[in-house]
């Protein structure tokens, strides 16, 4: 796994063996960042449920101002902690271990923020609830969503938010914009 452009191109990312992480295809995170690319320069990102820290590190690559990895695993912490600091991104991108739902619960805001948590564990719902009631998302925000295939995110589609569905494969993006 690398980071696929930006300031760290090339530079090869660890990742967590074994069946609880499934890191982001290079396809899909190629997609991600093709849907948003016009979209990140100095924006806060979260990446929640970070695993490895790919999306974050990609994101700052990318010209993001700044990324928040969160994730709950110790021994994914210190992949985090070891890949940003191969690419070099100490200054750019924070870690947090522990429950997403405290997290989300400090209420900070972020303007893209990725959400791969495993699949059919019911977190995905629950993420999103919790960032439309902590108001999480700044205006004209995303919300980059990867679920499998069969996953629908609901609740979303209304006046302030547009919904639109990649798929590829057994994996779909979902990709949620707040409006003004």
């Amino acid at each position: 796994m690398r980071v696929i452009s930006g300031s760290a191109r090339g530079r090869v990312l660890k990742t967590l063996e074994g069946e609880h992480t499934r890191p982001t295809a290079d396809k899909v995170k190629e997609s991600i960042f093709n849907i948003i690319q016009f979209e990140l320069e100095g924006r806060r990102v979260l990446d929640l449920f970070s695993g490895s820290g790919q999306l974050a590190i990609e994101a700052v690559s990318r010209g993001a101002e700044s990324a928040v990895a969160v994730d709950n695993s110790k021994r994914a912490v210190d992949i985090i902690k070891q890949n940003i600091k191969n690419c070099g991104f100490e200054d750019k991108i924070s870690l947090s271990m522990g429950d997403y739902a405290d997290f989300l619960s400090r209420k900070n805001k972020f303007d893209l923020i990725f959400l791969d948590p495993p699949y059919d564990s019911g977190h995905m719902a629950r993420a999103l609830e919790l960032i439309r009631e902590f108001d999480i998302l700044s205006k004209r925000g995303i919300i980059v969503c990867e679920t499998d295939s069969s996953t629908d995110i609901c609740g979303f589609e209304d006046e302030q938010f547009s919904v639109r569905e990649y798929k590829y494969g057994r994996v779909k993006l979902t990709v949620i914009r707040s409006g003004d």
